[in-house]
């Protein structure tokens, strides 16, 4: 973890803020309940702060209410069927005006806090409902480079450099100055948002990883299946990537198994190039589920293929269960894991590269076992709740304010 307190103006009159007695208010466009890397983080803090007695309010759009709500969002639905550029607008405006209207009658209600927003439109939302700069505002760094590269992915709604992207990014350069705080889940993505907006470097700031609560102590399961993996079904995961390396490790007389757990748009797609491999007998697809990391502990290994990443919280939850880690070296993985230590990396253009990869270590039990040990131990030491949520609660709630100069009080 690393901290930068950069220069940046701030009115007269902020205070220190006493973690003992500053509410902590955490913002967020989704729904309290999902399975993405933002409702893990944010689940995750909010259990070590009730296990500790400084709950933290969380604060979504469907916080507001109304009979308007569920009209309003789901419209979005017929939208992305006309034009993916026009769901994208309607989905952020919206999403914005009723988290700001719930975030005004909260803050209307405290005094000293700190808003903790997941993203630049929660950034946004909370800067406008503030009643002050005692007020803070921090925002978590879960995107890659920006959010308007996230919409612009291959199965995403717009286009690469297009108007609405240049709104999107537009939008940040705007917000981002003037927080209070940045954390960044990764030396990564902090490189990646200053690569386009140095101006964030002015910014107080912290990199401070991703985290999860120790798994409980489960008797061993046998026996193990092969590999696991999960993650929604979509393009940036390439799950398509892990059935054609199976489909290499079986020409070599290897076959492995697999389940796949997430929902997605490809589901169908995948299933379809799972028959036509000829795997439907090894793999498995599982579906949504909100308990995965308790079976993650039935398998001998951890199978990553996305190709484009912020942080990795299903590579942590993996270690958590003393899973080794068989991944691309791309964007922020290293920081996780170390090639021939509790991971290895392999090559995501090279399905038959992958597959000796895979069949080298999952044919070597004494090497499995020492990359499992070995990533038991990165867990604890890098990614244990207790031993890095205290720094994230540290940076939200016991920082003092920068004076006009940019110094420390």
């Amino acid at each position: 973890m690393s901290y930068n307190h950069g220069g940046s103006s701030r009115a007269d009159g902020e205070r220190f803020l006493d973690a003992t007695s500053v509410p902590l208010v955490i913002a967020t466009i989704f729904r309290e309940e999902g399975a993405t890397g933002v409702h893990t983080h944010v689940r995750e803090l909010r259990r070590y702060l009730e296990e500790r007695g400084t709950p933290a309010t969380l604060v979504t759009p469907f916080s507001w209410g109304g009979p308007l709500t569920y009209p309003v969002f789901g419209l979005r639905l017929l939208l992305v069927r006309c034009s993916g550029a026009a769901s994208v607008v309607w989905y952020r405006h919206w999403h914005e005006v009723f988290l700001r209207k719930a975030l005004r009658r909260r803050l209307a209600e405290v005094g000293d806090c700190v808003v903790y927003a997941q993203g630049p439109l929660e950034a946004g939302a909370a800067l406008r409902a503030r009643r002050g700069p005692y007020q803070r505002v921090v925002m978590a760094v879960h995107f890659r480079v920006s959010q308007a590269d996230e919409y612009a992915e291959p199965d995403r709604e717009i286009r690469r450099d297009g108007k609405i992207f240049r709104a999107i990014r537009r939008f940040e350069r705007q917000v981002i100055p003037q927080l209070d705080g940045l954390v960044y889940v990764s030396e990564w993505a902090r490189d990646a948002v200053l690569s386009w907006l140095p101006e964030a470097a002015r910014v107080p700031s912290a990199v401070i990883g991703n985290f999860v609560a120790p798994l409980p102590a489960q008797p061993p399961q046998e026996p193990l299946r092969d590999l696991v993996t999960t993650g929604k079904l979509e393009h940036r995961k390439n799950h398509r990537f892990l059935l054609e390396v199976l489909a290499e490790a079986k020409r070599l007389g290897r076959s492995l198994t697999l389940d796949v757990f997430g929902e997605g748009p490809l589901r169908k797609d995948l299933e379809q190039l799972t028959s036509s491999l000829g795997l439907d007998e090894q793999v498995r697809f599982r579906g949504f589920r909100t308990d995965v990391a308790s079976f993650l502990p039935g398998y001998r290994a951890y199978a990553h293929s996305a190709h484009a990443e912020t942080s990795s919280l299903a590579i942590i939850e993996a270690m958590a269960a003393g899973l080794p880690i068989i991944a691309g070296s791309i964007g922020p993985i290293p920081e996780l894991c170390d090639d021939g230590v509790e991971a290895r990396f392999w090559p995501l253009d090279n399905p038959a590269r992958a597959a000796a990869i895979l069949v080298d270590l999952l044919d070597s039990e004494p090497a499995r076992l020492k990359a499992s040990n070995a990533a038991i131990e990165r867990f604890r030491r890098d990614f244990a709740a207790d031993r890095i949520a205290p720094r994230l609660r540290s940076f939200l709630l016991e920082t003092t304010a920068p004076d006009p100069e940019g110094n420390l009080r």
